[in-house]
């Protein structure tokens, strides 16, 4: 039977499509929320919508549409606290020359990055993680920074006809720390690309060739920003990583995906270390799909992760992770991957002790995280931004049902762990 949302959707499409606005960072697949970004953008021009893109960054196959209109926006000196100045300046500017023009047009922002009463989607909460771990002015900038970044998040969030979050974990978040209704906070979780998928012997052959790994030992990657903040727990996988280092029966390479600030003083702890045959910074690069293929397991200890694309796209992959409990991704767990979500990401014995166990069973939980991956591919990039639409759709006519989040893994695994 047709549903609510779909037949309002339907009803929708037969009138002239009102443009959508879309505000953010950018649109591409070089990054988590520009990737998601991207893909809504793509449905709506599949629909035929006429479309406003606000960003820094944006690909050919949107800027050269003739459906699409860019408002490219500058990044004065390369910094990110100037640039989202002049984002928010920019998207109110864009929206309202189209609102305008179109009353029903629709405008999507997201989290603090620009103040515009329709629908916010939220990728990522401010007031759920306090910054922690960098030096004294570091520090300092990082705090003010911080500030900032919650004050712009309390007056767009507020101010939010509907507010869509990327996990439950996020939902409650921002029920909890902005007081947002809950009959208007909805979640819709990341989609996937079907293409990514287990890789073939092959695939594996070459990537591990390219990574210089060809001598038969496990390879463990960790992806995520460097970041001053720590937020992503790679000073946690590290002490543990020196640790296993010197225990005989540890025989895995690490590598590393991800720039940032503290790649540098990584890079010259590493070396120092003694370890840099045992470990690779990678820094940034777009060949993530090939470092999964070569890769046996993906770790993430992160002290707040609003979802996790990483880790999804790893298990896409065909690659087990092991996650902290309290990511939103791992919400999407099925009980019996349980043993793959660290309770407490600070405690570095029970890292070591899952890592070890892993090890010793590493064909097991290949196997065991198949129906998973499966799971996860069979809800889709489109599929996300096709709830997102009906939902915006349906925001016109009605209230929503927020009651239960989208994804189809979930309806596979009804079962699996809420953080």
């Amino acid at each position: 039977m047709t549903n609510r949302f779909e037949n309002i959707a339907a009803e929708s499409h037969k009138a002239e499509l009102a443009p959508w606005v879309l505000i953010a960072g950018g649109f591409h697949s070089r990054g988590g929320m520009d990737k998601a970004n991207a893909a809504l953008a793509a449905y709506l021009l599949e629909r035929e919508t006429p479309l406003h893109l606000v960003a820094h960054q944006v690909d050919p196959e949107f800027s050269q549409h003739p459906g699409v209109r860019v408002h490219l926006v500058p990044r004065p000196a390369g910094s990110f606290f100037l640039a989202e100045w002049f984002l928010d300046r920019s998207g109110r500017a864009a929206a309202q020359q189209v609102v305008s023009q179109w009353p029903r047009a629709r405008v999507v922002v997201n989290g603090g990055n620009c103040i515009w009463p329709d629908i916010n989607w939220v990728h990522y909460v401010h007031h759920a993680y306090t910054p922690r771990g960098a030096r004294v002015w570091s520090g300092a900038r990082q705090r003010i920074t911080a500030a900032v970044a919650k004050r712009r998040e309390q007056q767009a969030i507020s101010c939010a006809k509907l507010v869509l979050a990327n996990s439950e974990r996020t939902r409650r978040d921002l029920i909890r720390h902005l007081e947002v209704n809950p009959c208007r906070a909805h979640t819709v979780y990341l989609g996937t690309d079907p293409s990514w998928c287990p890789p073939t012997p092959e695939e594996t052959s070459r990537a591990r060739a390219w990574l210089g790994q060809q001598d038969g030992r496990p390879l463990i990657v960790f992806v995520g920003v460097l970041g001053q903040d720590q937020r992503k727990g790679f000073d946690i996988l590290w002490s543990v990583w020196r640790a296993l280092c010197a225990h005989p029966g540890w025989d895995a390479n690490l590598v590393v995906v991800g720039d940032g600030r503290g790649h540098a003083p990584w890079r010259s702890q590493v070396s120092m270390s003694g370890l840099s045959a045992r470990v690779r910074l990678l820094g940034f690069t777009d060949r993530v799909r090939e470092v999964l293929a070569a890769t046996d397991l993906l770790v993430s200890p992160v002290r707040y992760e609003a979802y996790g694309l990483n880790v999804q796209e790893a298990i896409c992959r065909g690659v087990p992770a092991l996650v902290s409990g309290s990511a939103g991704v791992a919400e999407r767990y099925p009980v019996e991957l349980s043993e793959m979500l660290l309770p407490d990401p600070e405690d570095m014995d029970d890292l070591a002790t899952r890592l070890l166990r892993w090890r010793s069973q590493m064909s097991r939980w290949k196997q065991a995280f198949q129906p998973f991956s499966n799971a996860l591919r069979s809800y889709t990039w489109k599929d996300m931004a096709r709830r997102i639409v009906e939902i915006g759709d349906c925001g016109e006519h009605g209230s929503v049902d927020s009651r239960s989040p989208v994804g189809q893994a979930s309806a596979v695994y009804p079962a699996g762990r809420a953080s």
